[in-house]
């Protein structure tokens, strides 16, 4: 029987296909992407810049074209190596960061560390993250904008040059840890400027007379106007007394001129960054840094279920108002189909670029009209969904027709003592039917016309006081540096932020305070460095800046034209400046630990207790507010005014942590009638309320 014998495979394993390689800024963006793109690409994240100035020197070498030393970043050593493996084996690399200055800088910086050839059509850029959008993103791949990348470089190196000089004097005469920037000079100097505004401001009294008058069974009220057909103002009481004393109030007012007008009210334009900012801030009470965190979820996707994960918006980093062709067409379909066609605006508005737009991306807007906040509210967490209604409203309304109204302005005279009353009502709600919660209410006047006599019902004279400009919220301040042409969509949120944790300012009810340490700092940068804080010479050097990103100027240039003078006035600072003593007040009790005096420090988050035998004693106390209410927990200790990490107002028992009662909503220090639990101040729009927190009871809010 013959023998067989076992042939050797010799089937060749399959060498697995390459792929091509995308990079990213973020695991979110990553995972969104590669699901669009298929199986024959690999995405991943960067994390952010790979390469940066180094933190332990200028970095910078200001005798040689201010060559900028770049170093790898402190911990992305393993996401280094993890992009050189994959680039090593992949196809093809395309870097698609961000559509930005910073997005092209982090391309650059990733192209270096990868050995990529920069003139290689390796870089793609899209302005919003959904499968259309991103597959015909990688038709046209292009090389790195090397404007882009030179206009966010000199940004880089400019702000080095200023921090990095300034910031050592304020450590050695004043106190360490102390920094100063460009654009967060600007806005520190706004805000006190602004206080020295209050702290001069001198109240001056004025009066006002309202009065209510009938005809037949309508009563309107009226304003005083004037006397002898011309405006006056009433000064003080005896003025006030002097135009009562004129009136006839047996007497009838005669209707001497009825103006009626149609008043049209336009839509805003969709959102700019800065815009988004203020509106999420007067509108939600976000903070700009909440504000640009849950952006950014919506722009980079969100899981929708059937439909996958989907970007939801527009790349939320732009000063631009303008809108696709298509987006437009997409709203146009959505509100003739939701609203009818009188709604539709065949021309929608326009709105005006700031000074220094650079226009380069549309403006914030859903990437689909057709997802309505109302059918992505499953899907978005509480901050998400109230952001995302804003932009979907905003930006629908844009598309919108303008609001009508009617208006009836009436002149009521008697004895040369002259009132007006306006009324409107509404004709037409155009881009307002979008806003359900419309404050738009009529005002009604009774029918009246020229020669019509109506009575006088009542009078009622109030005493008022002008008041001082009001502190600047973090609205307000985004409005005034934009308005100056100070800083960019992107640098708004951290200037805010570094402003705050540097403790030169301090935001109470919503509104920026300095401190002593910012009136300090902003002391000595105003007297020595006087152009850092200069609104108009920091607005052009920001025009300069964007010179460079349009190809129009050198940025060596630039920085050359800032940094000699500049630096000669470090020069003399250095040795005029005297060092500061922030002298330590008497806390007005001795340490428990060693007996020595207790002093009043300042801190990095504030004023706090400590030994003044420091560092040889360390004991330390947080200064605790008492509200005047015992615990209602423990009945023992008082209840105080804390704060978190996250600078919070929180209430707590002064014996914690025997007793660990806490409250975000400030005890009253009375119990609810129906269940017995404690009442708290519950702060709502306008004012507060007194509530029970089962929800048991409320009372009427306060303002």
């Amino acid at each position: 029987m013959p023998t067989t014998s076992k042939a050797k495979s010799t089937t060749k394993k399959r060498r697995k296909p390459q792929k091509k390689l995308v990079i990213v800024e973020s695991p979110a963006k990553a995972k969104t992407i590669e699901k669009y793109l298929g199986r024959t690409f690999k995405v991943m994240p960067s994390l952010g810049h790979v390469r940066d100035l180094p933190k332990s020197s200028m970095g910078v070498d200001t005798e040689h074209d201010y060559d900028p030393h770049y170093i790898s970043i402190r911990g992305k050593g393993d996401v280094i190596k993890g992009l050189r493996a994959e680039a090593k084996k992949a196809k093809a690399v395309y870097l698609a960061s961000d559509p930005d200055r910073e997005g092209e800088s982090i391309a650059w910086h990733l192209a270096h560390v990868l050995n990529l050839d920069v003139t290689d059509k390796n870089r793609v850029t899209f302005n919003e993250i959904t499968k259309d959008a991103v597959k015909e993103a990688f038709k046209t791949p292009r090389t790195i904008d090397m404007n882009l990348v030179d206009a966010q470089q000199a940004r880089r190196i400019l702000d080095r040059l200023v921090g990095y000089s300034i910031s050592p004097l304020l450590w050695k005469k004043v106190k360490k840890g102390l920094s100063a920037g460009r654009v967060q000079s600007i806005a520190l100097s706004l805000i006190i400027e602004r206080e020295k505004e209050i702290k001069a401001f001198i109240p001056e009294e004025y009066w006002t007379i309202e009065a209510d008058f009938k005809k037949a069974r309508h009563t309107f009220g009226a304003s005083f106007y004037g006397l002898n057909g011309k405006k006056a103002s009433l000064k003080d009481n005896t003025a006030v007394q002097e135009v009562l004393g004129k009136l006839d109030k047996n007497g009838d007012f005669d209707i001497t001129n009825v103006v009626r007008k149609e008043r049209k009210r336009s839509p805003q334009p969709p959102f700019t960054t800065s815009s988004m900012q203020q509106d999420a801030n007067r509108k939600l009470n976000f903070r700009t840094r909440k504000t640009m965190m849950a952006a950014q979820q919506l722009y980079e996707g969100i899981n929708l279920g059937k439909e996958g994960t989907q970007g939801l918006i527009t790349y939320m980093r732009t000063d631009s108002t303008r809108i696709s062709s298509i987006a437009k067409h997409e709203a146009s379909t959505f509100i003739h189909e939701k609203y009818g066609a009188e709604y539709a605006a065949t021309k929608p508005i326009k709105g005006k670029l700031p000074e220094g737009a650079q226009d380069a991306h549309e403006a914030i807007r859903p990437t689909s009209v057709f997802r309505t906040p109302a059918s992505l509210k499953e899907r978005l967490n509480k901050d998400q969904f109230r952001l995302y209604q804003l932009i979907w409203n905003r930006f629908v309304a844009s598309q919108m027709t303008n609001a009508l109204m009617d208006t009836m302005a009436v002149t009521l005279e008697q004895n040369g003592v002259t009132f007006r009353s306006n009324g409107s009502k509404m004709k037409f709600e155009g881009f307002l039917k979008i806003y359900k919660d419309n404050k738009e209410k009529d005002n009604l006047l009774p029918e009246l016309s020229i020669g019509d006599q109506v009575n006088l019902a009542k009078t009622d004279p109030a005493q008022h006081f002008t008041q001082p400009p009001a502190r600047y919220s973090e609205a307000n301040l985004i409005k005034a540096l934009e308005e100056n042409g100070v800083g960019r969509p992107s640098t708004y949120a951290p200037t805010l932020d570094t402003i705050q944790r540097r403790y030169y300012v301090k935001l109470v009810g919503r509104r920026f305070e300095p401190t002593e340490l910012g009136e300090i700092v902003d002391g000595i940068i105003n007297e020595y460095f006087p152009d850092v804080v200069n609104v108009d010479f920091t607005a052009n050097l920001e025009h300069e800046l964007d010179g460079i990103e349009e190809g129009q100027q050198d940025w060596v240039k630039v920085i050359d034209t800032f940094y000699k003078p500049f630096s000669t006035e470090v020069a003399h600072a250095e040795d005029a400046i005297e060092k500061i003593q922030i002298r330590d007040e008497p806390a007005g009790f001795d340490c428990d630990i060693c007996g020595a005096p207790m002093v009043i420090k300042m801190g990095r988050y504030g004023k706090f207790y400590a030994c003044s035998r420091f560092p040889d004693c360390r004991n330390t106390k947080p200064i605790v507010k008492e509200i005047g209410v015992t615990c209602p927990v423990c009945h023992k200790g008082e209840v105080i005014e804390r704060k978190s990490k996250k600078n919070r107002i929180f209430y707590g028992c002064s014996r914690y942590p025997d007793c660990d009662f806490v409250s975000w909503d400030k005890p009253v220090g009375r119990d609810c009638p129906k269940d017995g639990h404690y009442l708290v101040a519950k702060k709502i729009r306008g004012g507060v309320q007194i509530v029970c927190p089962n929800g048991d009871y409320e009372e009427a809010p306060q303002k």
